[in-house]
């Protein structure tokens, strides 16, 4: 039964060891695709922020700023 055992494991790595060469160098390829499409990082991603300082106690200006909702807006919006 020791002999059987090894020899699943055995065929258990090779297996495994031929997917992994036969995966790479798709793998490779797909990574090098998806690095050449990802968006690129610019001033225009980070506009909405608001580039203001902080006050020493938040105001609902403030506090409406950070949360990207409007100061007027109803209170179920905000929650």
């Amino acid at each position: 039964s020791t002999v059987i055992v090894a020899g699943l494991g055995i065929a258990a790595v090779g297996f495994g060891a031929r997917f992994m060469l036969r995966t790479i160098p798709n793998l490779g390829q797909k990574m090098a695709n998806a690095a050449t499409n990802m968006p690129k990082l610019d001033s225009q991603m980070f506009m909405k922020y608001y580039k203001g300082g902080f006050e020493p106690t938040v105001t609902k200006r403030e506090a409406a700023l950070i949360l990207g909702v409007s100061p007027s807006g109803p209170p179920a919006k905000i929650k």
